[in-house]
């Protein structure tokens, strides 16, 4: 029979340490049992904690189109504008217009299809877990777990939320998303499953105490996202809009000191400020830009990379140097034979097979070691 529907105490209060507590004292804290919960008391919780993921920050669509109309390149675009306005020269406004707008139309197109092709990505790749409802097993989305639930968790399967073992035999842990470290690590029963490391050897089932943002993996995402920085990406467009800016307001005002000087018409002095103005603009610059990222964006999406922010693509691609500590970290983490060093007539072939019997004879008798031309290779 399913756990009643009864609320569970807060997780969030001082007390409650659900990482060490006893599994009979954290099933009565989590008001859940080895049946798991019922539907309902999982709708309620799901309504409650809200989904299993990481709360992404949603920009409105136009909010993001008329961000392309702020920025130094954009106000030296619409300043020239306004000048062509005052000056009345009408057709070089429509120019200028259809100029700003269509940098605009375009980097915003482009990277909304982007975004929307990294979206059918994080889709298409969403985790599933295998939860236990009103006693029943059953294949569900991950992100519909709520704290409570029981996870059966099988060899290759990436834990879905943070969740204590249920045993019944010790599981293999791969952490390297977490910490860093390649070997995996023995949990036993009552030990902790965090979200997002790989069963590598052996099943257990597990206790979902905490879901979403209130994870381990959740909460170090939430620090990252703190750290706001400035790609080198955008501050070398930045920079090259200051100095265009500056450079143009110096000779607008140079003209217009000379102008006075002179006794030049108005009208006359705001025709050389708006050509002046108008020959300093990269016009097409911003949309080059926005249309390279978004498209780059797009390949690494049909290659299952999932890119969160288009400026890491420039970023990356200007990586010289890079460095990391840990094996896994970046690669596959799995051991693959390069090409063997060999001394006399021992072929690539010979060593694989020597070395196959080798180990298969140590497995049998680990003290004695045969003799064999593998001993005849150099280690490099």
């Amino acid at each position: 029979m399913a756990v009643s529907e009864t609320q569970p105490q807060d997780q969030t209060g001082p007390q409650a340490d659900l990482k060490s507590l006893p599994l009979p004292q954290l099933e009565t804290k989590l008001a859940t049992s080895a049946n798991g919960l019922t539907q309902a008391e999982a709708d309620r919780r799901l309504t409650r904690y809200g989904p299993n993921a990481l709360a992404e920050k949603k920009v409105s669509p136009l909010l993001k189109f008329l961000g392309y109309f702020w920025g130094p390149i954009p106000w030296m675009i619409e300043a020239a504008a306004v000048l062509s306005a005052v000056v009345q020269h009408w057709s070089d406004l429509i120019i200028i217009l259809v100029l700003l707008f269509a940098n605009a139309v375009v980097g915003f197109w482009e990277e909304f299809q982007a975004g929307n092709a990294i979206a059918a990505l994080k889709a298409r790749l969403a985790p599933h877990a295998r939860v236990k409802r009103d006693g029943a097993w059953t294949d569900l989305a991950a992100r519909l777990l709520v704290p409570g639930d029981i996870v059966r968790l099988r060899l290759g399967d990436i834990v879905p939320a943070d969740a204590r073992s249920l045993g019944p035999d010790p599981v293999e842990v791969d952490q390297a998303a977490l910490t860093g470290e390649s070997l995996p690590v023995s949990r036993g029963t009552g030990e902790v499953l965090f979200s997002g490391a790989i069963l590598r050897q052996g099943e257990a089932d597990a206790l979902v105490y905490a879901t979403g943002g209130n994870t381990f993996f959740g909460k170090t995402a939430a620090l990252v996202q703190q750290a706001h920085t400035t790609s080198h990406f955008q501050r070398a467009v930045l920079k090259i809009g200051d100095y265009l800016i500056v450079i143009a307001i110096a000779l607008v005002t140079l003209i217009f000191a000379v102008a006075l000087f002179r006794g030049d018409p108005v009208m006359t002095t705001l025709q050389f400020a708006l050509v002046l103005t108008v020959a300093a603009i990269p016009v097409a610059m911003p949309a080059v830009l926005s249309v390279t990222m978004a498209v780059g964006a797009r390949r690494l999406a049909a290659k299952e990379a999932i890119v969160s922010r288009l400026a890491a693509i420039e970023e990356l691609a200007g990586v010289d140097v890079l460095c990391s500590d840990k094996t896994g970290t970046l690669t596959q983490n799995t051991l693959t034979l390069g090409d063997p060093y060999c001394l006399g007539k021992v072929s690539r072939d010979d060593l694989v097979l020597d070395a196959r019997s080798l180990h298969a004879r140590r497995i049998r008798t680990p003290s004695t070691w045969p003799s064999s031309p593998a001993s005849r290779i150099r280690p490099v």
